[in-house]
Formats: C-alpha cells, structure tokens, sequence
C-alpha cells in the first residue's frame, strides 16, 4: 500500500499518542499544533476535510456528527478511560498499517 492514513487528535486526546504515532513514523497532527484549540467540533472537522486526515477524538459528539453525514474523511473514537495508551496506539498504527485513506472515507472505527 502506497496510500497512507494521516491522522489529526483533537484536544481531548492525550498529547503522548501523537508523540508514540510520530515515533512510528505516521503522520500526524494535534489541535494545538495547528491552533484550533477551543475551536468548535465543526470547525474541527471542516479542517480534517481540508486536509484529509482521519481524526482520532474522545469526544462522543463526533460520533452524533458522523451519523449525520458521510462525507468526512474518517473517524476513530475511544471511550475515556476505557484503552491505555499502549491499547490506542497499537490499533492506531494497525489502521494505519491495514487501511488506505479511501477505504476510512465515512467510517467510524471504535477503538
């Protein structure tokens, strides 16, 4: 596979799974990083459509917003409290490693 899964973690996500995704060399981005902390969930999904990356969020709400609609990038949740950070980063690197970008457009995958 060519075609690689760009993640973005907004800012319910402990910042040490963007730091274990980059030691394995994936690309990824945080809300702080590109200044959209505080920013509502629509602005945060307007800019994972801009950028095509899958988001990876704790926040229930984007599982309301993604029933809604189809045509966001991808979404992988996780209950708070519910995965260590280990359990996160092992099946965010196995999404990224078994899926193309493509294949997440509209899913949601729980972790």
């Amino acid at each position: 596979m060519n075609e690689r899964i760009r993640f973005h973690l907004d800012e319910n996500v402990d910042p040490a799974i963007a730091l274990g995704l980059r030691r394995y060399g994936i690309d990824v981005t945080t809300t702080n990083d590109v200044e959209l902390r505080t920013q509502s969930d629509e602005v945060q999904l307007a800019f994972i459509q801009k950028t095509q990356r899958v988001l990876f969020t704790q926040d229930a709400d984007f599982l309301i917003i993604a029933s809604s609609r189809l045509d966001h990038p991808g979404i992988t949740y996780c209950k708070k409290g519910t995965r260590s950070i280990g359990e996160i980063l092992e099946t965010l690197i196995l999404i990224n490693e078994v899926m193309t970008p493509r294949e997440m457009v509209g899913r949601v995958e729980f972790v």
